[in-house]
């Protein structure tokens, strides 16, 4: 008798950690990936161009991070930017794109090497 009520107590507790798992999943009105994993992420999604002597380039921003990160919110953008200007690499970086968090979509624009929401 104990091992069925063991048994129907793991069951009864699997059950609704799997049915949590799958609500975290779900979309709620407005919000995209309510998994908190996501939901307290912030994405930028950005073309940048860095202007040195006159001369304009791509610049892939995740050069700069560390390996695997793929999270980058406008703190995170504007750390690179400095570390851009400061080291002499670019006199300027411009661009724009899209930043995606909990809040929706907005747009975001790098103006002389400033991040601008």
């Amino acid at each position: 008798m104990h091992v069925s009520v063991l048994s129907a107590a793991q069951m009864a507790a699997t059950l609704a950690v799997v049915a949590w798992m799958i609500t975290g999943f779900t979309r709620l009105p407005g919000r995209w990936l309510r998994w908190k994993m996501f939901c307290r992420a912030t994405f930028t999604v950005i073309t940048l161009t860095g202007t040195k002597d006159g001369r304009t380039e791509p610049v892939n921003v995740y050069d700069y991070l560390s390996p695997g990160s793929f999270i980058l919110g406008p703190p995170q953008l504007q750390a690179v930017l400095n570390y851009l200007t400061r080291s002499g690499r670019y006199e300027r970086v411009d661009g724009h794109g899209r930043l995606l968090n909990a809040q929706g979509e907005q747009p975001i624009e790098v103006k002389d090497s400033h991040v601008v929401l």
